[in-house]
Order: C-alpha cells, then sequence, then structure tokens
C-alpha cells in the first residue's frame, strides 16, 4: 500500500493577505509560492506545467443529472408524501449493522440508520427559503400544514424517509480527531425533484446518534438561525452553499454551557445539499487500515457517478486532460483521462480553491476549517462561528476556540484550504486511487485556480480593465492600518468619479463614511492612493463613471450578515419575536441592491458588535 505524507518542511503561501512582519506595513497581496508536497518530490524542479486541460465551465455542474429532464414550464408541485426518493447514499455503500444511538466506535460503514428522537412540545415554523422549496418542487402551500412542524422536526415520521447519520473522521485544528461524523444531524434521504436533481434532506438538532459521543444531539435557537440566515445570505451572494428550507422551534430547552450553564430555546434547521460528503468521510476509513480502504474507492466511485458524472463520461476523451512536471522523461507525463480518480481529486482542488477566493472576496471566514467541515463540492458547510469582516483585520477569526493560534483567520483561509486538499489527497493514495503526481498536481491546480479567482473577484471589485498587484496591496494595506470596513469601502469605491482633475480636498468625499477619524499623515496617503485609483480608471477605452459604478455594484455588496445583525435577530428571537430573522432573509436575498429604507442595515457596526459572544463564538455555538 503506497502512503503519502506532508513533508515536514513544505512551506506554501497563498495568502491575500500577509501577517508575516510586526510593522503596521503589511505586504497584502498573493505571493505564488506553493511547495506543499505530499513527498519530496524526484525532481529538482517545484513547478508543474500544465500541457492541455478542459475549461472549468465543461465540468459538471452540482447536482446535474441529463435525465429526467423537463420543459421549463412544465413546474411540478409536491406535497410532502409526494417527494420522489431515491436513496442512494444507503443503497449503495455499506452501513452499520446496529441501529442504536449508542455512542460507539462505527467501523466499515459509511453510515449508520438512525430515527430522529427530538422532543417537541408544540414546535412552531419560523421561516423558510421559497427558493430552496422550487429545488424540491415543494408546494407553497406545504408550509401551512399544521403537521409541517412535526414531520420536518422529525418528531414524525415523514413518509418515504429512510434517516441515517453519516460517519466521517476529520483534521481539526491540524491534528488527527479520529472518528467524528454526524453527531447531531441526521438525514432523511435524497430527493429527486423533476429535473433529476438530487437534493438530501438533512435535520440539524433532531436528536442523538452513535456520533454524537458526549452530546445530546440537539440545537438551540441562537446557532440554527445564524446557519438559516447564513446558507441562503451565501446563495444570494453567488457563493456555493449548501442550502436551508426551514427553521423550526422544537417548544423544549436545551442545556448548553457557555461559561454559565443555561436552558435555551430548541431549535432544527432543514439543511438542503446535493450531498454531505467531506474531505473526512473518506479520511476516517483511509485511517482504519487494509480492511476499509476498499470503502474508499467505493465511496470515491458513488461521488463521481452522482455527482461528478462527466469525470467518467470524459475518459476516453481524445482530448484528454494532462500535466506535465519539471522532469524530461517520458514518466512526468500524466494522463488525467486515465484515472477518473486523479481527474475528480483535480475538480475538488478546484471547486474548493474557487470557494476560498469567494470567501475572501466578500470578507466571510468560516472559523471552523477543519477537514470533516469541508465539502467535495467545493460548499460552504457547517455553519459554526462564521463572520464577516467589519473593521479590517487580516487576523480575525471568529471563533474563540481559535483565538491562540488563529489557524483558521481571514488571512490563512487560503493557505488552510491547500493544506486540507492535501489531506484529502492523502486519504486517496492510501487507498491507491492517485499516485504521488497526480496529488501533487491536485495541489498545483488548488494554488493556481485560487490565484486565477482571486485575482480576478479584486479586479472586479474595482472596477480595473485589469489585474493590478501593486494598487490592491496599497488599498489593503491602508484598510487594515485604519481597521476601515471592508463591505462599505468596496462598495462606495464606486463612486469615485474618474477625473483627474478633482481637487485634492474632495478626493475623500465618497469615502467619508468609512474613514473616520483618521489623522493628517493617513489622509495623505489615502488622497495618494485615490489619485492612482483615478489614474487607473480613467485612461484608455475604460466605461463610464456611471457603467464602472453599476459593474462594481453588482460584484460589491451593500448588505452583508453582519453578526451583530444575527444577534440582534437572535435575542428578539429568544423572546418570542421572529420578525427581525424574517426581515433579515428578505434583505439577505438582494444584496447588490439599493434597497430603500433598509440603509440602516449597512451602516458600520455599533459599539456593542465587537463584544465576545456577537462577534467572535466557540465552537460549541
Amino acid at each position: 500500500m503506497m502512503m503519502l505524507r506532508v513533508c515536514p518542511s513544505s512551506l506554501f503561501n497563498l495568502r491575500p493577505l500577509h501577517l508575516s512582519t510586526s510593522s503596521t506595513e503589511f505586504p497584502f497581496c498573493p505571493s505564488i509560492r506553493r511547495e506543499l508536497r505530499l513527498v519530496p518530490s524526484r525532481s529538482s524542479s517545484s513547478s508543474f506545467r500544465r500541457m492541455e486541460s478542459s475549461p472549468a465551465s465543461e465540468m459538471d455542474s452540482l447536482g446535474e443529472d441529463t435525465q429526467n429532464q423537463t420543459d421549463e414550464g412544465d413546474k411540478i408541485k409536491r406535497k410532502l408524501e409526494e417527494f420522489n426518493w431515491d436513496h442512494s447514499f444507503v443503497n449503495e455503500l455499506p452501513g452499520d449493522p446496529r441501529s442504536d444511538v449508542i455512542s460507539r466506535k462505527v467501523f466499515h460503514a459509511c453510515y449508520s440508520k438512525v430515527s430522529p428522537s427530538v422532543q417537541v412540545d408544540d414546535p412552531q415554523l419560523v421561516s423558510w427559503s421559497d427558493s430552496v422549496a422550487e429545488l424540491l418542487d415543494l408546494h407553497p402551500k406545504e408550509f401551512e400544514r399544521l403537521d409541517f412542524p412535526l414531520l420536518l422536526s422529525g418528531a414524525k415520521p415523514l413518509p418515504g424517509a429512510m434517516p441515517y447519520a453519516q460517519c466521517y473522521g476529520g483534521h481539526q485544528f491540524g491534528r488527527w480527531a479520529g472518528q467524528l461524523g454526524d453527531g447531531r444531524a441526521i438525514t432523511l434521504g435524497e430527493v429527486l425533484n423533476s429535473k433529476g436533481e438530487r437534493w438530501e434532506l438533512q435535520l440539524k438538532g433532531a436528536g442523538r446518534t452513535p456520533y454524537s459521543r458526549f452530546s445530546d444531539g440537539l440545537a438551540v435557537l441562537r446557532s440554527s438561525i445564524r446557519e438559516f440566515l447564513c446558507s441562503e445570505a451565501m446563495h444570494c451572494l453567488g457563493i456555493p452553499t449548501t442550502r436551508a428550507l426551514c427553521l423550526l422551534t422544537t417548544g423544549q430547552g436545551v442545556i448548553r454551557d457557555i461559561g454559565n450553564a443555561k436552558e435555551e430555546p430548541g431549535a432544527i434547521v432543514c439543511r438542503v445539499s446535493q450531498s454531505f460528503l467531506r474531505f473526512g468521510s473518506y479520511q476516517i476509513h483511509a485511517s482504519r487500515g487494509e480492511e476499509d480502504l476498499e470503502i474508499v474507492g467505493k465511496l470515491a466511485d458513488y461521488a463521481i457517478r452522482h455527482h461528478f458524472p462527466r469525470i467518467e463520461k470524459s475518459m476516453n476523451r481524445s482530448d484528454g486532460l494532462s500535466f506535465k512536471t519539471g522532469d524530461d522523461d517520458d514518466d512526468s507525463v500524466v494522463d488525467l483521462t486515465s484515472n477518473k480518480y486523479a481527474a475528480w481529486v483535480v475538480e475538488v482542488a478546484e471547486r474548493t480553491a474557487t470557494l476560498f477566493a469567494r470567501w475572501q472576496g466578500v470578507g466571510f471566514t468560516h472559523g471552523v476549517l477543519n477537514t470533516d467541515n469541508m465539502s467535495i463540492l467545493g460548499q460552504t458547510i457547517d455553519y459554526g462561528p462564521f463572520g464577516f469582516l467589519d473593521a479590517f483585520d487580516p487576523s480575525y477569526t471568529p471563533n474563540t476556540t481559535d483565538l491562540p493560534g488563529r489557524r483558521y483567520c481571514f488571512a490563512n483561509q487560503p493557505d488552510i484550504g491547500l493544506w486540507n486538499i492535501a489531506q484529502f489527497a492523502e486519504a486517496l493514495a492510501a487507498a491507491q486511487l492517485i499516485n504521488e503526481k497526480e496529488a501533487n498536481y491536485a495541489m498545483e491546480r488548488y494554488g493556481d485556480k485560487f490565484m486565477d479567482e482571486y485575482e480576478a473577484i479584486m479586479t472586479k471589485k474595482l472596477g480595473l480593465s485589469k489585474y493590478n498587484k501593486e494598487m490592491i496591496s496599497e488599498l489593503l494595506n491602508n484598510m487594515a492600518v485604519d481597521k476601515v470596513d471592508y463591505t462599505n469601502i468596496f462598495r462606495l469605491l464606486s463612486n469615485v468619479k474618474a477625473d483627474p482633475n478633482t481637487p485634492e480636498d474632495e478626493l475623500l468625499k465618497p469615502l467619508k463614511t468609512v474613514l473616520l477619524d483618521i489623522g493628517k499623515e493617513r489622509k495623505e496617503e489615502w488622497i495618494k492612493w485615490v489619485r492612482g485609483y483615478i489614474h487607473e480608471v480613467s485612461g484608455g477605452d475604460t466605461p463610464s463613471d456611471e457603467e464602472r459604478k453599476a459593474r462594481m455594484d453588482s460584484v460589491n455588496p451593500k448588505y452583508i450578515l453582519r453578526n451583530y445583525l444575527c444577534q440582534s435577530a437572535i435575542d428578539a428571537a429568544e423572546q418570542g419575536d421572529f420578525s427581525e430573522v424574517k426581515n433579515l432573509l428578505r434583505l439577505m436575498k438582494r444584496p447588490y441592491e439599493e434597497q430603500p429604507g433598509m440603509e440602516k442595515y449597512a451602516r458600520l457596526p455599533p459599539a456593542w458588535a465587537y463584544r465576545p459572544g456577537v462577534c467572535m463564538l466557540s465552537c460549541s455555538s
């Protein structure tokens, strides 16, 4: 059996924002040094040259299935009892022979069948997503059913469902944690919609499973509100994510210890995704020796068959995919069409890179980028202590558990994505599905794809005709020094007129609401930067100010789900008032649009927004 290991001396620097200096000047642009390798290469060269590749647009889209298509106008609306269940995960993969929920190690199985055990007392439907209901062909009238809260909390069995909890492991804060699994999430099964798309329904907070360890498998209202709102907010920002069909209260209290034990309202989120498979789903079986390595292959085949179908279809294409290492011998050329697993890990790496670049673009910090929280589909998954940047601080982490080392802070996210890809590739290599060169190429593609996506995003955010590393670096330097609001400054930059003759005392007027209390020296630095920016956007065949503003506003959101907005909704909801939850859901549906009467939601956060428990949360939150 071939085992690949991350070289201990590996260095990788994909950060758009470096924190390696003690001065107030931060060298904030991406470096393209990527030396993370699974083993020391036989070649003296650390570079890879891509010879031939399919464009990303030719790769299959998430959940795509060419069969059972319907006309766009032929819309099917179903009742809950009419869902078209498939249950491929349960039917095609090995399961746990036991059905109890006693906390234990589960071997040789991808899942354990378990029914929701949550106790409810007059459960209530708080809010729902119309767009997710459309994905499932669910009739809007179904949300008005008296038994809807019972069915979607798991208190009453949903007809046709075959509930289970998934087995997986993972690296947590860089250390192997062994078996983890769905400790408070229970998947009801997969629903095929009228387009042939496959959607898993999962109840988070529905009760104990064999993977609950010492927990009760329940969820509290505050964390459920955060996940429900952010799932939908991220989708509307154009960022791949799991979705949320609905949010319910259970009517029962849940004991949580966040310093002082107290009872909190219980809640459940119905999460929806094409798949909840994670990097850790493969790692757990690769870690358990020869007997379970076969399961890694079965899981890989399952994922490719159902979620990456074009990979198998492209295996015999003559144009193919190949790459060349720094070696000159014939063995240095590897054709990806000869190994579907190699093509698959490359696409997983590229999807992950795209996701991380988009996070950086909107200032989103996940907070818990353990490998068990990494989707193979390149989606944002498992919303715990997340946070959008307010005052720009590259070292910001929303996770109090992460504070000592800030492993998962905003600046580190791109590097952590690469490190996690390495762990995923190692699991596949342990099962002999890919070799060393294929694994290293996947990591190389992660780096290249991230840089391409990041540069394109930042270029669009500034309304530039081409990427300007120096200009973007200087802007981020200034933002970090003066703790400028990340979202608002990019939105306001669209108001800068491309007029080189603008008087000096008017240059900073478009940015005055974010450049508060800066001294003379800092003001001069900003004036210098704005002059350079005006020069950049006023030369050549540049668009008009109006056209540039429209383009910039279409990629720079005005409204993001700031933590303090979530907390305001949570505070009201815990008193029985869910109006702010519904209000934020409506607001986040159109984050790039001006919404008259809603301007207060785009203002700078109040002072209380920076207190612990609002801007930062624990992993258990």
